[in-house]
């Protein structure tokens, strides 16, 4: 997969990969216009909307209504590194949900593959440098 990045303006970022953008900006207050979320904002909601998906997949194969099922994130940080220590994903299930799968399916939302890869996180390589001019014509 390669996901191209690009710099529309002002302090927007905005990645593209296959048919899809995705826009990031920064708040008013650090220099952006506030029009789309931050890239840390989109990184700890892919945390979210992945267990998400695990816990709809859960239900979906047992015919269980998603009807009422809530799920927040709560995301605790140290207040003086601003560095995340703790993410609290609550799933509140509708008075219907049968009880006997009320443990398995927070055992579904633990198996997010954005939740792994954070506990495995992958090797960086950043690198950067000048391309040749494009050849006029």
């Amino acid at each position: 997969m390669v996901i191209d990045v690009t710099f529309p303006g002002g302090a927007r970022v905005d990645a593209s990969w296959g048919n899809f953008v995705v826009q990031t900006d920064q708040p008013t207050y650090a220099g952006g216009q506030g029009t789309a979320p931050t890239p840390f904002q989109l990184f700890l909601a892919s945390i979210a909307t992945c267990a998400g998906i695990f816990v709809l997949g859960f239900c979906q194969q047992r015919q269980i209504p998603t009807d009422g099922i809530r799920m927040r994130q709560i995301v605790e940080s140290d207040p003086t590194s601003h560095m995340v220590t703790r993410l609290v994903l609550d799933i509140a299930l509708p008075p219907a949900f049968p009880p006997q799968y009320v443990q398995a399916v927070a055992r579904a939302a633990e198996q997010c593959s954005v939740k792994k890869h954070i506990q495995n996180p992958p090797a960086f390589d950043i690198q950067a440098h000048i391309e040749a001019p494009s050849p006029q014509g």
